[in-house]
């Protein structure tokens, strides 16, 4: 486990990313920079990037820093045990990254091809405690894709990874999930959508809900610190500007309880930052 003692109690740089396997001008990767101090997050600015280029590019610095990242980090330990795949976290996604992205989805599909209805994609410990879709999910929003296509660059990166990579960088990169977030704070009402069409009046509330529920007693109990609440996110009718700024209250959070969630996390899954 990564201690990050020696950094606490100082000022300390804070990202969040919202996650797509196929970024673009229309689609972009969102990162939203932040910083911690005196138990306070701040919110400073937004970056959007179009490609990978950039998501590596910024991997790669070698700065103090802590980054929460919206995509599954891990696959299942059922589902890697009955695969056959290398029993190390760094050993299955070496495995991952030699399979074309056709090959990876048919290898997800060949699997469940004979399998039984309710035991196809199976979810993580930590998938169940957040209510998140299994990471073999393809189809609707495809997790699998986009852990297909951030965890081998993690692995190629020099980041550490509490409970699953342990580098000598001081770049801590932690598995967040803004939909449990959100759902602590208005529970399960719909607040975006990518599709221009299906996107209403009611979910443009529910960010304001959101966002008024970050500023209030119940989530500074939860997640024993305050936040700024940033008002132009809310205008961003896909959620991704919102979500990235829910992925660094995440990692703000590991951050804050110092990995500490990651000392009982399977090591072939990893976990989620938020206090269950």
């Amino acid at each position: 486990m990564v201690q990050q003692k020696s950094y606490f109690n100082t000022h300390m740089d804070i990202f969040g990313i919202d996650f797509t396997s196929r970024p673009s001008r229309k689609k972009p990767l969102t990162c939203a920079t932040c910083t911690f101090a005196d138990n306070h997050l701040s919110y400073k600015i937004l970056e959007e990037w179009a490609s990978f280029t950039e998501f590596e590019q910024f991997l790669q610095r070698q700065s103090v820093a802590v980054t929460g990242i919206d995509f599954p980090f891990g696959q299942s330990r059922r589902f890697i045990e009955n695969s056959g795949w290398p029993k190390t976290w760094d050993g299955y996604i070496s495995h991952v990254a030699t399979l074309e992205r056709e090959e990876f989805r048919q290898v997800l599909e060949d699997y469940k091809k004979d399998r039984a209805d309710g035991d196809k994609e199976h979810r993580r410990q930590n998938d169940i405690a957040a209510g998140s879709i299994s990471p073999q999910k393809l189809y609707g929003v495809p997790v699998a894709l986009m852990f297909y296509e951030g965890a081998p660059r993690l692995l190629q990166s020099n980041v550490s990874i509490p409970g699953l990579r342990n580098t000598k960088s001081k770049h801590i990169v932690v598995e967040a999930y803004p939909g449990v977030l959100a759902r602590a704070l208005i529970g399960r009402l719909s607040y975006k959508n990518d599709t221009k069409e299906k996107q209403t009046v009611e979910q443009f509330t529910a960010r304001k809900d959101i966002l008024a529920g970050l500023g209030s007693p119940s989530f500074k109990a939860l997640y024993g610190f305050s936040v700024d609440t940033p008002e132009n996110l809310v205008k961003d009718p896909t959620g991704d500007n919102l979500d990235a700024y829910l992925c660094a209250i995440q990692a703000a959070w590991a951050y804050k309880s110092n990995f500490k969630r990651a000392e009982k996390a399977d090591p072939l899954e990893g976990w989620i930052a938020h206090p269950f």
